[in-house]
């Protein structure tokens, strides 16, 4: 079996780990495993994966030309790849992917390569596409969670969230050092549209007093509120946790809304953005990536499709890809519950 693998959407620590343990998994059992570069748009463009130990010629071809054989990637081309950050396959988001012609495109270029599954390592963007692929091309697909934002469901953890959440508090941390020194208020925004999920474990284990996410209102007369009982009480510094996507608008946007309802501290912003999709994974996101990886192959030895692998509980757990991204996935309430108790 000829088994395909590329990332897609925004990078996230975890998905070289990931991308290896396809590769090592798959020819294990004897698979050939074709890495795909740059998502769907490498698809499109016929861009594989080609390393320095396998010189193996790549070029385009048309559909209606006999086609020439992606370049297999070996148990060598991953080696030492699970410490690395980013995505050494590449990653995009395409415009041609998401019309019905791209998606027709994609298909015809799986058939001419002989590629008879994908492994679609991505986030919601990536399994609908995936969705989309799958009503037009007659291979297997099987994907594995790869998002720092931890939004989609049918998994306890996504690829990359453990590193993001880390890299936060690493600088929630540092900046509290400064904090404390000039008795200030620092507005720390991290990643998360439409998901507090990174704002939330950020706050708990950093020990943040403010959370503001989408999943909840916003109050600011209940924030200065706290602010100036926390003032009271001698307290040096504040540090509050944003989600860019709050309804309040961006960390910038709250901090003068703040200082308008009258903040009992003097204010600065610092915007995390996307230093937190970067850096040298976690063990738990390699750990995690590794498993999903490898029990996607088994996956498709199986015969599913259509199915994201996600981990619940420690096994594994196969979800139709519409269920993993019908719908916001909820903040657990005992989580909002105790930051709520320690701040106060």
């Amino acid at each position: 079996m000829r088994i395909g693998v590329f990332c897609s959407g925004g990078d996230a620590p975890g998905m070289n780990a990931c991308v290896r343990a396809v590769v090592r998994t798959g020819v294990a059992q004897g698979h050939e495993v074709v890495g795909i570069m740059n998502g769907y748009q490498g698809l499109l463009d016929q861009e594989f994966f080609e390393d320095r130990f396998a010189k193996v010629a790549s070029a385009p071809v048309s559909t209606s030309q006999a086609p020439s054989t992606p370049p297999a990637m070996t148990a060598r081309s991953v080696s030492d790849w699970s410490r690395h950050g980013g995505a050494f396959l590449g990653s995009s988001r395409s415009e041609e992917f998401r019309t019905p012609e791209g998606v027709a495109k994609a298909a015809d270029i799986l058939r001419a390569h002989g590629i008879d599954a994908l492994i679609p390592i991505g986030g919601d963007g990536t399994f609908r596409g995936a969705v989309a692929l799958g009503s037009q091309w007659e291979g297997r697909i099987v994907g594995c969670p790869g998002t720092i934002d931890n939004d989609l469901k049918q998994t306890d953890y996504t690829i990359g969230f453990s590193t993001a959440v880390s890299t936060a508090v690493d600088a929630l941390d540092k900046i509290r050092d400064t904090a404390e020194s000039h008795e200030r208020m620092f507005l720390i925004e991290v990643m998360g549209r439409h998901s507090g999920y990174i704002a939330v474990h950020t706050a708990l284990a950093g020990a943040a007093e403010v959370l503001c996410i989408p999943e909840t209102d916003t109050n600011i007369p209940e924030i200065v509120e706290l602010l100036h009982n926390l003032r009271s009480r001698k307290k040096r510094s504040v540090m509050m946790i944003v989600a860019e996507g709050d309804e309040r608008g961006d960390a910038a946007a709250i901090s003068e809304q703040l200082k308008a309802a009258g903040c009992a501290y003097s204010t600065r912003v610092v915007v995390l953005g996307h230093l937190q999709r970067g850096g040298s994974p976690t063990p738990e996101d390699r750990l995690l990536a590794t498993q999903l990886g490898a029990w996607a192959v088994a996956a498709v030895e199986e015969g599913h499709t259509g199915v994201m692998c996600g981990r619940d509980c420690g096994a594994r757990l196969l979800s139709p890809f519409e269920e993993t991204f019908d719908g916001h996935r909820p903040i657990p309430q005992p989580l909002l519950q105790l930051i709520d108790v320690l701040a106060k």
